[in-house]
């Protein structure tokens, strides 16, 4: 099941759970405070599921730990995270590796140090869709045809 962390996300889930031919799951997210997140809502059945929790950029982890921790108590069997830009601001690090994420896949638009991608963190590198895309530039060839 394809996890939207928050309304937001809701577009990029439903594209990602056809990709996969797999249920979706929506959480809608409050912000009582600066940087702290609080999961008020789950719309979707994750229970005996594998969750896969998909976001934009992963700054803190605070709504990420929370939007695991909601799963796991509605029945998800494993959860997983990616997102395509891993900040890992203050306390993210921690925050992940003492949540019940199972792995935490990012990109590297924004650099990991090697030594935090041990564990739950790893990083799949942008570097040959980069350099395809500048070719099929070059080459006045199809940059869409790279991501159908």
């Amino acid at each position: 099941c394809v996890v939207s962390p928050d309304v937001g996300r809701a577009k990029a889930a439903k594209k990602f759970s056809t990709l996969l031919d797999c249920d979706i799951a929506i959480m809608h997210k409050d912000r009582p405070k600066h940087n702290q997140a609080e999961i008020t809502a789950l719309i979707g059945d994750v229970k005996d599921k594998i969750c896969i929790l998909n976001d934009d950029m992963i700054d803190t982890a605070g709504s990420l730990a929370a939007a695991a921790t909601t799963l796991k108590a509605k029945g998800a069997k494993k959860i997983y995270a990616c997102a395509t830009h891993g900040l890992f601001s203050g306390p993210a690090y921690e925050r992940l590796e003492n949540s019940c994420i199972e792995e935490v896949v990012v990109t590297d638009a924004v650099p990991v140090p090697l030594e935090r991608q041990t564990g739950k963190i790893k990083v799949v590198t942008l570097a040959p869709l980069f350099a395809q895309t500048i070719k099929n530039v070059y080459n006045n060839g199809s940059v869409a045809s790279l991501f159908e």
